[in-house]
């Protein structure tokens, strides 16, 4: 099969378009032809300085296909059935070895290309605002990286729940673009303090939920962007700076929480995790909330794929076609 490969991390030049052995499924798992491929913010940081699971390495977290083979302990999936799956590497091939704990069955009339985007971004989202954030009707939600994937979940999901809904991104003209999916305010973080922001629309009280996937000293910021008993929820480092410590000295006066959050260990600990996904699947479908897929490369051009996303200039998902 064919693959985008690296031999070493470092930057998108360092992808290759090379034939690789084709995987094979073990008892418990499904091969899938893979057919659409979110590139997720965790691939591109993984192929700057991640671990090579082997050489060369197939990067991606999340792709989707129809079911080739299932292994003689799969149960719940079938051959021909269309699926999306996640799992630690290897979504940058043509074909790929995956769990059905860690996969979901497509829904009639949704666009594959769609429902590759769907469980980092929409679980990671949901779970960061309702389950952890636990945000409430009337309460004001501050987004992280509005034009992202998570980002477009999380103010659709955020605005539909009764939110007032604040998010950052790079340009003015992003934020007027949020607006169709129920942004309230938008702050150019290029341009402004988002903290000063913050206050300046709650009237000094702060967000009562913050989502934050930039991290370093954004992370030390948003602590101070937080409303009294407010939830800072942090699930990752998309601005590739690293925290090396945080001063919560100030948040207990104020009865502030800041959670750390990741959808793989849910997906592992939880059973709950894995349903909410499907309803995710099922109102993208069903048109209740929105997948943005910005551009579509094909796989042979991962290189360029990754550096139009590290580009800043993505709005919602890139994909990849094999």
């Amino acid at each position: 099969m064919k693959a985008a490969v690296y031999y070493e991390t470092g930057a998108p030049s360092v992808l290759r378009y090379e034939d690789v052995p084709d995987p094979a499924p073990g008892p418990d798992e499904m091969l899938v032809r893979v057919e659409a491929i979110s590139v997720e913010g965790g691939d591109t940081l993984n192929r700057l300085g991640g671990e090579l699971a082997t050489v060369p390495h197939v990067v991606g977290y999340q792709s989707a296909g129809t079911v080739l083979e299932v292994g003689a302990n799969v149960r719940n999936f079938a051959v021909g059935d269309r699926v999306v799956s996640t799992g630690v590497h290897g979504s940058h091939a043509e074909l790929r070895v995956v769990y059905p704990s860690f996969s979901w069955k497509v829904p009639d009339g949704l666009a594959i290309e769609e429902a590759a985007c769907v469980p980092v971004a929409y679980g990671t989202a949901h779970d960061c605002l309702f389950e952890f954030g636990r945000l409430q009707a009337g309460e004001t939600v501050l987004i992280h990286a509005g034009a992202s994937g998570v980002g477009v979940a999380a103010i659709q999901m955020a605005k539909q729940a009764g939110a007032r809904v604040i998010a950052t991104a790079s340009s003015a003209q992003r934020l007027v673009r949020l607006g169709e999916f129920g942004l309230d305010d938008g702050i150019d973080y290029s341009v402004n303090d988002f903290v000063t922001e913050v206050r300046a629309l709650t009237g000094g009280r702060g967000a009562d939920v913050i989502v934050d996937s930039v991290g370093g000293s954004n992370l030390k910021k948003s602590l101070h962007a937080l409303a009294y008993r407010g939830r800072c929820v942090t699930f990752g480092d998309a601005g590739r700076e690293k925290t090396a410590s945080l001063d919560i000295s100030s948040m207990r006066g104020q009865n502030q929480s800041l959670i750390g959050y990741f959808l793989g260990a849910e997906l592992l600990m939880s059973t709950r995790a894995h349903p909410m996904i499907q309803r995710m699947l099922h109102d993208v479908a069903t048109g209740v909330i929105r997948v943005v897929v910005d551009r579509t490369f094909p796989l042979e051009n991962a290189e360029e794929a990754h550096a139009y996303i590290e580009s800043r200039q993505a709005f919602g998902r890139v994909v990849l076609v094999p």
